[in-house]
């Protein structure tokens, strides 16, 4: 199996000894990639699928809310709160389509 898997361009990366969470961490980052992403698009070919990968990779480490990181994104810190009640009324988000509006991106507008 892993000769035809070679032949494809796929390498067998084993489970490390005595690591039970290495599996759970690929899996729960395949189950956000399907159905974050390709339950909600066609793929056409394997150039396709790399390029939309590549987006929800940096989707999900620059800009998409994580529970356990307190709605940060990995790679990104968090913003300060914004106390000041002027400031929030006047607040402008801007929204930026990703993937063909597939995936969305909120920032601040200066």
């Amino acid at each position: 199996m892993e000769e035809i898997l070679t032949d494809v361009g796929i390498y067998v990366v084993l489970t490390g000894v005595r690591m039970p969470r290495m599996n759970s961490v690929v899996e729960r980052w395949v189950q956000s990639c399907r159905r974050e992403l390709l339950d909600r698009c066609l793929i056409w070919d394997e150039h396709h699928l790399r390029h939309a990968l590549r987006e929800y990779e940096h989707f999900y480490n620059q800009h998409r809310a994580h529970q356990a990181l307190a709605q940060a994104a990995p790679l990104r810190t968090v913003p300060d709160p914004i106390t000041d009640p002027e400031r929030i009324i006047d607040l402008n988000i801007r929204r930026r389509d990703r993937l063909g509006g597939v995936l969305h991106e909120y920032s601040y507008a200066a």
